[in-house]
């Protein structure tokens, strides 16, 4: 499940900053129309494919509850770090996407 959270959250950060008011706050600019594009892909691509960790941990039943209970913390997570502390929230999006390729490896 732990791939399966960081591929979340990872997602959810890479939709965020595709809005311009996101983007803006925390890296300082706005994103021109193909890396609001990429983002965009980024994140939906990032959490479609979170599903499978989740359901070739526990199968499909067990899976996809356990799916979208880590979507929901994700988000949630995401949500109460972005008033707060906005710089933080982009720091675990980065070590989220570090840490996904190690997690991958190690559970398989």
């Amino acid at each position: 499940m732990l791939l399966a959270s960081l591929m979340c959250y990872a997602g959810f950060c890479a939709l965020c900053l595709s809005t311009d008011r996101h983007h803006g706050e925390l890296l300082r600019s706005k994103p021109s129309p193909r890396r609001r594009l990429s983002l965009r892909v980024t994140g939906w691509l990032l959490l479609s494919v979170s599903i499978w960790p989740a359901v070739a941990a526990t199968g499909w039943g067990q899976g996809l509850v356990e799916w979208c209970a880590v979507l929901m913390l994700s988000a949630l997570l995401l949500v109460l770090l972005l008033p707060y502390r906005p710089r933080l929230a982009l720091i675990l999006a980065g070590v989220s996407v570090l840490a996904s390729p190690v997690a991958a490896f190690a559970f398989s």
